[in-house]
């Protein structure tokens, strides 16, 4: 099974090369990363791995991400700064 890792950890993965993607996943962390479930904690730091250019392209929406529980984490993302 996978480890969670403890949020400063998850806090400095969030910093990026890239402003565009720092904007997003700073403030989720900081806003919505304590209500998630331990199984939604895991897929967001699967996708803390992912790199940049292609976390660009799912964010901006050039690319849809191929696995779905990554593309749900982005679609939530996105839905929260959406609002």
């Amino acid at each position: 099974m996978e480890q969670l890792y403890p949020k400063p950890r998850i806090k400095w993965a969030c910093r990026r090369g890239m402003l565009e993607l720092d904007v997003l996943l700073e403030p989720f962390v900081d806003e919505a990363y304590d209500q998630l479930s331990d199984a939604d904690k895991l897929v967001f730091q699967r996708l803390l791995e992912v790199e940049d250019p292609d976390l660009f392209a799912w964010f901006m929406g050039h690319e849809k991400c191929p696995h779905p529980d990554l593309n749900k984490m982005v679609q939530f993302i996105l839905d929260r700064v959406r609002v």
